[in-house]
This record gives C-alpha cells, sequence and structure tokens, in this order.
C-alpha cells in the first residue's frame, strides 16, 4: 500500500503546474505545427519512402499538424451549415495521400497549421494587449475607517468610501482627492508618459499611478464602472466586431468553397476523357486545384491587418470599437466640432458678474449656486467655483431640473428660477439687459448665462474658455487633407464667431439644441458622403450617434463615450490626425493583401491547368502568400 501511495505521489509531483500549463497553452498550435514538420522532417531524413515507418510518421504529422484545423473546419461547417478554406486543405492533404503523395499532403498541412498558428498568435498578441490593461487594476484597497485604515478587496469599495494610496501605488478605482496633492502618471489610460499634477478636487483614475505623494481619495464609481473597465470593454468589443470587408471576405468565402468543390469533382473526370490525361494525372491536377485555389490567403488578408490596428492605437489612447471604425476613418470627408470641451478647454472661467439690482446680490448669487452644483456642465462648475469664494447660506430648492443644451430651471418659494442661454431665460428682456451688455461680452469671445426670476433677468455672468492649444493645428491639418470642418455649438452667434475664428473651422452653426445638431448633421450627409462628429457632453450624444462616425473627447460623459465609436483618451486633437493615418495604412494594407492573395490564386491556378506546377510548389505558393499576408497586416503594430 504504502509503495502504491509513494508512486501515485511521485506521479502527482511528475505533473505539469498550472502556471507551466498556463503559458503552453497559447503556443499549443504552434507546438503542434512544429511537431508537425519535425515529423516530416525525420520521415525525409531516417526513413524509407515504402517503409512502414514512413507511413506511420505522415501519418502522425498528419493527426498533430492537421487536428486543430480540421476540428475547427468540421464543427463550423456543423454549425454555421457553410463550407470554409479549413475544410478545404483537409481534404486536399487526404486526397494527397491517397494517391501516394504522402510527403506533399503533410507539408501542406504543415504550412497550413503554421500560418493558422501566426494567425492565432495575432489574436494571441491583441488579447495579451487586453490582459496586460486588466492585470494593471489592483485587487486591493486601503480604506479609511474610523478606527484607521483597512485593506479591503476593490470590488467591495461603494461610492463615497475614501481609500488612502501612497506613493508608487496605483489607484484601484475612479475618485476626486480630498486630501494631499501628487503627480499622476496616467499613460496606462491616456498613452501620455508625462506625468500630471493633481490637487484637492481633481478627478483621479482606476490604473493610474500616484508617483510622488499619499492622497486621500473619495470613490466616485464602483471598480466595475470605472473609466479603466471601460477602456477594457470597448477593446473587447473592437476585436468581437468586423468590418465591411471582413464580412464582405466571410460571405464569399462560403460560395468561393462550393464553388472549388464543384469544379475539383469536375476536374477529377473531365481532363481524362477530354484530354486524355491518365487517371494519376487527372486525380492529382484536381488535388493541385484543390490546394492552389483554396482562399486562405484572402480570407487571412484582413483579420490579422484589423486586429494588429486595434491593438496599435489602443496602445496611443485611441479606442476603436470596432474593426469598421478603423476603417471607416479614412473616408470621413467632413467633421463637425463641438465647441465646449472639445475645441476648447472646457473649463471656463468667470469674467464679469452683472447684477439688476445691487441688494439683491446675497439672494442672487445663493441661489444660483444652489441651482448650478446639481449639474456637471463645465460652465455650471465654473460658476459655482466663482461663487465658492462668497460666504453664501445656499437654500433648498423645491425642484432641480436640466433642459440639455439650455440651461437649469428650479422652483424656490413658489417661483420659478432659471440659469441658462438667452433663449432659455427670455431672449428679449436678456439682449436689452443693461443696454445690450451680453452682445458686447459676447463679441470678445464671452459665453453668457443667464438668471431669471419668473422671466425677468436678474444678472448675467460672463465665462471664457480658451481654445485647445492643438486645436488650430489638428484642423489646419483636417482642412490640408480636403477634410471639411464646422462648429456646432449652443452659443450665441457672436461669441461662436470668435472661437470658430480662433479655432480655424470653415463655418459654425450657432444656438444649436440637442435636436438642431442632429439636424446640421443630416444636411451635412446631403453635401458629403461620410461625416464625423466630435463631443463629449450629454447633448452631444445624438448627434455622434447620428454621425457616421461618432468621436469623444475621453474626459466626456459617459453617455457621449458609451455612444462614440471612436475616444480620444487624452482629449488630444491631434490624435485625430494619427488616427486618420492608422485608418489609411490599414485600409492600404488590406488593399494590397488582397491584390496580391488573388493574384497568387489566379497565377497557381493558371499554372496547374497548364500542367507546369507539382504539388509541392502548390503548397509552398499557396500557404506561403498566407503567412505573407498575414506577416503583412502585423506590420501594423510597429
Amino acid at each position: 500500500m504504502s509503495i502504491l501511495s509513494s508512486a501515485l505521489r511521485k506521479s502527482m509531483l511528475s505533473r505539469p503546474s498550472p502556471a507551466f500549463l498556463a503559458k503552453v497553452k497559447p503556443h499549443v498550435e504552434l507546438i503542434a505545427a512544429l511537431t508537425s514538420g519535425a515529423l516530416l522532417l525525420f520521415a525525409w531524413i531516417a526513413s524509407e519512402p515504402s517503409s512502414a515507418s514512413f507511413t506511420a510518421l505522415h501519418i502522425l504529422a498528419f493527426v498533430i499538424g492537421g487536428y486543430a484545423k480540421a476540428k475547427e473546419g468540421i464543427m463550423e461547417t456543423l454549425q454555421e451549415k457553410e463550407m470554409n478554406v479549413e475544410l478545404l486543405m483537409i481534404l486536399a492533404a487526404i486526397g494527397s495521400a491517397s494517391i501516394g503523395y504522402w510527403t506533399e499532403g503533410a507539408i501542406l498541412i504543415f504550412i497550413f497549421a503554421l500560418s493558422g498558428a501566426l494567425e492565432t498568435y495575432t489574436l494571441n498578441k491583441s488579447n495579451r494587449e487586453i490582459s496586460a490593461l486588466m492585470d494593471i487594476q489592483p485587487d486591493e484597497a486601503l480604506k479609511v475607517t474610523e478606527t484607521g485604515y483597512q485593506l479591503v478587496p476593490a470590488e467591495d469599495l461603494n461610492i463615497g468610501d475614501r481609500i488612502l494610496v501612497k506613493a508608487g501605488e496605483r489607484l484601484p478605482a475612479d475618485g476626486v482627492i480630498v486630501k494631499g496633492s501628487t503627480s499622476i502618471d496616467e499613460s496606462a489610460i491616456t498613452g501620455e508618459s508625462l506625468p500630471v499634477y493633481k490637487e484637492k478636487q481633481t478627478e483621479v483614475f482606476a490604473g493610474t499611478v500616484n508617483l510622488t505623494g499619499s492622497i486621500t481619495c473619495e470613490i466616485t464609481k464602483r471598480a466595475e464602472d470605472t473609466l479603466f473597465q471601460r477602456i477594457i470593454h470597448m477593446v473587447q468589443q473592437a476585436q468581437s466586431e468586423k468590418s465591411p470587408s471582413q464580412l464582405f471576405i466571410e460571405r464569399f468565402e462560403n460560395i468561393y468553397v462550393k464553388a472549388v468543390l464543384i469544379t475539383v469533382a469536375i476536374m477529377l473526370f473531365l481532363p481524362h476523357y477530354l484530354f486524355g490525361w491518365s487517371w494519376t494525372d487527372t486525380i492529382y491536377r484536381a488535388m493541385i486545384l484543390l490546394v492552389v485555389a483554396s482562399p486562405c490567403a484572402l480570407v487571412a488578408s484582413i483579420m490579422p491587418a484589423t486586429l494588429s490596428a486595434i491593438s496599435k492605437s489602443a496602445r496611443q489612447g485611441l479606442l476603436f470599437k470596432g474593426g469598421v471604425h478603423v476603417e471607416n476613418l479614412s473616408h470621413i470627408e467632413a467633421i463637425a466640432f463641438d465647441k465646449t470641451g472639445t475645441l476648447t478647454n472646457g473649463n471656463p472661467k468667470v469674467t464679469d458678474i452683472v447684477l439688476k439690482d445691487e441688494s439683491l446680490k446675497e439672494e442672487i448669487f445663493a441661489v444660483t449656486m444652489a441651482i448650478e452644483q446639481e449639474s456637471n456642465h463645465p460652465l455650471a462648475k465654473a460658476i459655482v467655483y466663482a461663487l465658492s469664494q462668497y460666504e453664501l447660506s445656499l437654500p433648498s430648492m423645491d425642484h432641480v431640473e436640466n433642459v440639455s443644451g439650455q440651461g437649469v430651471e428650479a422652483q424656490y418659494k413658489g417661483e420659478t428660477w432659471k440659469v441658462g442661454n438667452a433663449e432659455f431665460a427670455g431672449k428679449e428682456e436678456a439682449l436689452s439687459f443693461k443696454y445690450g451688455l451680453a452682445e458686447h461680452l459676447a463679441s470678445e469671445g464671452k459665453t453668457i448665462v443667464f438668471i431669471s426670476k419668473n422671466n425677468e433677468i436678474l444678472a448675467l455672468f460672463a465665462l471664457k474658455d480658451t481654445v485647445r492649444k492643438e486645436a488650430k493645428q489638428a484642423i489646419e491639418s483636417l482642412k490640408k487633407q480636403g477634410i471639411y470642418t464646422v462648429m456646432l455649438t449652443g452659443d450665441n452667434p457672436i461669441t461662436a464667431e470668435a472661437i470658430a475664428k480662433e479655432a480655424g473651422v470653415q463655418s459654425y452653426i450657432a444656438e444649436c439644441m440637442p435636436e438642431d445638431k442632429v439636424r446640421e448633421l443630416k444636411v451635412l450627409k446631403q453635401h458629403f458622403r461620410h461625416v464625423a462628429m466630435i463631443g463629449d457632453g450629454i447633448n452631444d450624444a445624438p448627434a455622434l450617434a447620428s454621425a457616421n462616425l461618432g468621436i469623444a473627447m475621453g474626459e466626456g460623459t459617459d453617455v457621449a463615450l458609451e455612444t462614440a465609436d471612436l475616444v480620444l483618451m487624452k482629449n488630444n486633437l491631434n490624435r485625430l490626425e494619427e488616427a486618420i493615418h492608422l485608418s489609411k495604412r490599414m485600409n492600404r494594407v488590406i488593399k494590397q493583401n488582397v491584390i496580391f492573395s488573388i493574384s497568387v490564386i489566379t497565377l497557381l491556378i493558371a499554372s496547374n491547368f497548364l500542367q507546369l506546377l507539382d504539388l509541392p510548389l502548390g503548397v509552398i505558393g499557396h500557404e506561403g502568400s498566407t503567412i505573407l499576408v498575414i506577416l503583412n497586416g502585423l506590420r501594423l503594430l510597429k
């Protein structure tokens, strides 16, 4: 009994560890392909062609190298009831062996398995980018409690909890700094290597690194809802979505494979009777046709290139939500820009406060601040910040309602207060307020926010936002590429004109409600085939969805990020030029691959009919072209 137990223990100890298996698993296809090649080489060197060992080694090479692809082809055919190239290759290999061409069949299996392993490597490379991202976000956090600190799982953190993040540690969740200041490495989120200084009341993100000082943060989102997790979800979603080219090739594949099988079936008989070929030559040429006519290279022309482009862009802070969007970006002919937070920095500051009656100052300020702190709009935040320097006793509002694209309405002591644009607050009275002061301030590029009570204008706030440094350069670059630029904003025409002129956009449309932006995009589509929209706010979401390509700024609202097809994580408009360049490069690589693969297939088929091509050369030419188009697609990772 003890001897048996000892033997069992030894066998258990000799088993591969889970860590070893995890490392080997992604390379199983490559290992199988190389093993198949090694068996083929050994059979060629050490065995006689007519010996049993020769046949046995080739059968092993067939089984080991072809098992994965054969299983994939058969299962896909049974499930989807569609023919595929895997099935063609297996039939070609078996057919070659059946007429005595064991070595040629085994070479076909080996190279086909090798090209499949290379394609899997592309997919795994893309998946490793995701795994690397997922490993970045910490699993635990140091929660601040009444008695001190407690180490808790990050997934147990709730909104409102406070955590301590020491220098050198990664943040486990999104939050706002409530104590301390530091420099943060946000490269995992934005792709930008330079640290960003963060102080009290500044937003911080999960997965970023606290570099210099300890900070206490208040959690604003649960671990599964963080910006970091959204990024991972976006990239995963992008990998699963297929481009129009890929979908076309897949539809074409089923029809083409059926055509090849029918042609091969005819080739098995017709040349014997029509041209007087021997049965051996007839079957041999049919097998070569089965090999060379298979669209392996054509099928592999697109997916590796698309996955490489998506992975490359994700590392640079450009998050595409699917191959279709990478493909379509290079076709964009016009781009509509939101103003606040897109062309401008989105951090406006109050420059002027004008009151109708100074005696009402305290009430106006208190009610305005109470209303605006209910909004997340950049203008509201700027007004709250400006009013926070006053010692105000904030009233409790009875009802507060955000009116998208216009402002905020509230009820206080039975009276209706409004904070928003002229149209919302009462256009005629707003324009005549203080002898048309609003128009003068707007001409200076300032945004005007009016405060009214029961439709009587009591005050105005003038705010100035600065155009992003990179906006002018980005727009100039777009115009050089022949892309038409237009700004859509809810601001008044005078302010809109000033900002549009400074940014360099070719036209602007002011006083746009969300539905107006959608309507203007439809007008643009009548003049341009492909139109993009760039925005960051909730009011931009309908327009982002209506455009051929929606682009969101990385610091935009959740709704904008979810609606968009492409996210600029660093809020850097210059990255848009990089994205367009990548799109053009990917489309160029795909076009090269498609033309090359079709040319090779045509040449090999013609050579076979002219009896100039042997099976080994057909195998090498066909599978070699498949490997070349995959390698060409992988160039996009550089």
